[in-house]
């Protein structure tokens, strides 16, 4: 309210725009709250002294208020991207494999038109660059659905509604404005956009809108890997993620994020791997709704855990676990990804170490056994063993004996393990590095004394 009246007292148009328009005629709380005005990025900074410009391919200011931000978008001409797909990337976007998710590094692919050096395309039609304003009756045509493009205006407390977006709420559908190839040529992200808002709100996708999609699923491949990152959060972080993954494989997408694990989920041997997904998403989702913290970290680890085996099968012969080789896998596995969907070192990293102990809870004697209970990654790594274990390809009475144990006092836990029998260790359990052999006393050094 204060930064919507602040800009009708100084003179400008102020709209609540967007998704909360849309929530608060649903009857759902927004999560955030965006304005649109005819006033220009630097006159809102002007006008808020806890005002901040962002933005590489469009300009946003966003007010901050403490934790809270308000972004506000000064109208645009039709065709400008969304107000999602402003790019302020963390330096930890650059991941581990040196791919880095920079719009400059990507720039010499893309053309820029004769009609304006502020618009910019690649050569598939995709809008890189987009600073052209307008007016709120041109604005609306760069919206992605009619139903997220609404205005509320606070001088008469009315909704402009320019697209029947209101019709769309109240039949909970989606429908693209503009030609939905177009639209999606012009920004592939809105298929994933449309998915997540028929998972969220339990929207239908009406038939022009969903029809080209799995036809320009492709385009998907030449979005930069960190966009994908946040837009994976959102469809698997938000409290419906299982339902968006059905949706994601419905329409031929998912194979577009997760290659390795889409392909290895259609080979028999990790087939269960989708179970353990789905089963691991509808966990999520659960975590959420009663308001607990989730993590990245766990997500990418069951994402992925497909992938991870059949690179290790493919290294090692023999069925016993050697953590140098899954150490390798993860690593290669990871390299690969990150070309698709970045995942930034600071879930990358502790996905890896989650599931390099998945090795470690088969040893289960000797004292050194209980040092696995003090690792920091035990309970993640122990979740995802929970995990295995309802999809049957860990021992269930082993998923039994480490839920057991975590509530037995230190005496009780070490005559446990002592009365056990000595098991093999575990190839490379240690993550020491593999042995080197011997070299040889070269001939001719000196001699003893």
């Amino acid at each position: 309210m204060k930064v919507l009246y602040r800009l009708k007292e100084a003179g400008y148009q102020g709209f609540l725009v967007g998704g909360a328009v849309r929530d608060l005629l649903l009857g759902i709380t927004p999560k955030d709250f965006d304005v649109a005005t005819n006033a220009l990025p630097e006159e809102v900074r002007r006008l808020f002294r806890n005002c901040r410009l962002i933005g590489r391919r469009f300009r946003l200011a966003h007010v901050h208020f403490g934790r809270e931000i308000i972004e506000v978008a000064t109208f645009r001409a039709a065709a400008a991207p969304e107000r999602e797909d402003a790019e302020d990337i963390e330096p930890d976007s650059v991941n581990e494999g040196g791919v880095t998710d920079s719009v400059a590094e990507a720039e010499a692919e893309f053309i820029a038109p004769s009609d304006s050096e502020h618009r910019a395309f690649d050569q598939r039609g995709r809008i890189l660059r987009d600073n052209i304003y307008g007016t709120i009756e041109e604005d609306v045509w760069r919206r992605d659905f009619a139903a997220n493009g609404l205005y509320y205006n606070i001088d008469d407390f009315s909704i402009w509604d320019f697209v029947d977006g209101v019709s769309d709420v109240r039949a909970r559908r989606l429908k693209l404005i503009g030609d939905p190839e177009t639209r999606y040529r012009e920004d592939p992200v809105r298929m994933l956009r449309a998915v997540r808002f028929a998972a969220k709100l339990d929207f239908s996708i009406e038939p022009a809108t969903e029809a080209p999609i799995g036809k320009l699923a492709h385009l998907l491949d030449g979005v930069p890997p960190a966009r994908l990152f946040d837009e994976c959060l959102k469809l698997f972080l938000s409290g419906f993620g299982a339902k968006s993954y059905r949706l994601l494989q419905k329409y031929g997408l998912f194979e577009h994020l997760f290659p390795q694990s889409a392909a290895a989920f259609a080979m028999p041997p990790y087939a269960y791997a989708e179970e353990m997904l789905v089963r691991g998403l509808i966990n999520t989702d659960e975590r959420i709704a009663a308001d607990k913290p989730v993590t990245p970290t766990f997500l990418f680890a069951v994402l992925l855990w497909s992938a991870v085996l059949r690179e290790l099968n493919e290294r090692q012969a023999g069925p016993a676990p050697d953590t140098a080789l899954l150490l390798q896998a993860c690593d290669t596995v990871l390299r690969a990804q990150q070309s698709r969907v970045a995942i930034p070192r600071r879930f990358a990293i502790p996905m890896r170490e989650l599931l390099m102990l998945q090795p470690r809870f088969n040893r289960r004697s000797g004292l050194k056994s209980l040092s696995l209970l003090q690792h920091p990654r035990f309970r993640a790594a122990y979740d995802f063993l929970l995990l295995r274990a309802q999809v049957g390809v860990a021992d269930p009475e082993l998923a039994k004996w480490w839920t057991d144990i975590q509530v037995l006092p230190q005496e009780e836990r070490a005559a446990l393990v002592q009365a056990r029998p000595a098991e093999p260790a575990v190839e490379g359990e240690s993550g020491a590095a593999p042995s080197r052999r011997r070299r040889r006393r070269r001939r001719g050094g000196a001699a003893r004394t």
